[in-house]
């Protein structure tokens, strides 16, 4: 059976007042006694009374309630950046409604229509990898509900983004794997829609490059979580002997790499040096701890937040989509240092 809410109503025909006599109560308007508006709060407290956010929002045209989706809560990178969003948004007066798509696109549109449906005043979003249409974005932008990408982003819609320098950050781990002298490097990317892989891509490809070193297609394989390295185990075994590191486009791949050569009798970084991107706390832990890149998610949460209450707070404003790039800091821990003189 459905709870049932105390409303205005039912405080109303407790009373012997009338609802209108009890909602001005609430409100401490003037025309009510002192004593019948402590009479009717105290009430209202005994029985729990809460307003009905729903039914308010829609009378003033806010909920001061932010939507938020991104594909995993249990990610670090994620967690940090709503903690960014949520210190920003609690200190601005904003509530947050999370979702997560788990890299579901079906599952992110349901999000999206979701918070629609609940008022939320704006959106920040970190869309799913497996998220190939972007009909439920264009619906938001041009309903002119405000709407900030972060980290994974949408080419096709001109809104307001933060992103990571994706790819300096892969030329700056491939870099270091060839100054440890390494020269056949596997890269284990993402699916080429999604624009943080296509940029760690480049990085790497682009880092080659700049080392004289030629690009063999053979050594890019999709391949983006641990259950895609189990997947891809034969392949990877076989292209083992033939390179000396190996570049994850995350630091969990990374680590399951590791975990799987080092139980084929690999010795790392003595054989095969790894690198992974993000710097999760795992990778500090992992043993060799592995070297990354640190993305400053929480800092990247705040921004978000802050050009999202920017739009909100000058609706009337019609200014140019601004896209806010945080660089990288290269982590350099004993899986790569194999080489090192």
């Amino acid at each position: 059976m459905k709870p049932h809410l105390t409303s205005i109503n039912d405080i109303a025909k407790a009373m012997g007042v009338s609802a209108s006599t009890v909602s001005r109560a609430l409100k401490d308007h003037p025309d009510i006694s002192e004593a019948t508006r402590n009479k009717i709060k105290a009430f209202a407290q005994k029985v729990n009374y809460r307003p009905n956010a729903l039914a308010l929002s829609l009378k003033k045209q806010v909920s001061n309630t932010i939507g938020i989706i991104i594909p995993e809560i249990v990610h670090h990178f994620f967690s940090s950046i709503i903690s960014g969003i949520e210190d920003i948004a609690y200190s601005k007066g904003y509530r947050v409604m999370i979702c997560q798509s788990n890299e579901d696109y079906s599952r992110e549109e349901m999000n999206v229509q979701a918070l629609l449906d609940h008022r939320v005043d704006g959106l920040l979003v970190c869309i799913s990898k497996t998220t190939e249409d972007f009909s439920h974005f264009k619906t938001v932008y041009n309903n002119q509900t405000p709407m900030v990408f972060l980290d994974r982003v949408c080419k096709e819609i001109e809104t307001d983004r933060v992103i990571t320098d994706d790819f300096n950050g892969a030329r700056l781990i491939t870099s270091h794997l060839i100054e440890m002298g390494c020269k056949k490097i596997l890269h284990l990317g993402t699916l080429p829609q999604l624009l943080i892989g296509q940029d760690r891509q480049d990085g790497y490809i682009q880092a080659l490059k700049e080392n004289n070193i030629d690009l063999d297609p053979e050594l890019i394989i999709i391949c983006d979580t641990p259950r895609k390295v189990d997947e891809n185990r034969d392949e990877i075994l076989e292209i083992a002997p033939h390179v000396d590191a190996i570049f994850a486009v995350n630091d969990f791949t990374a680590v399951a790499v590791m975990n799987l050569l080092k139980i084929h009798g690999y010795e790392i970084p003595g054989d095969i040096a790894i690198a992974g991107f993000g710097d999760d706390p795992i990778a500090s832990i992992v043993e060799p701890p592995l070297t990354t890149v640190e993305q400053q998610g929480y800092q990247m949460g705040q921004e978000a937040m802050n050009l999202l209450i920017d739009r909100l707070a000058n609706p009337e404003v019609t200014k140019k989509p601004e896209v806010k790039i945080f660089q990288v800091e290269l982590r350099k821990r004993k899986s790569t240092l194999k080489l090192q003189s």
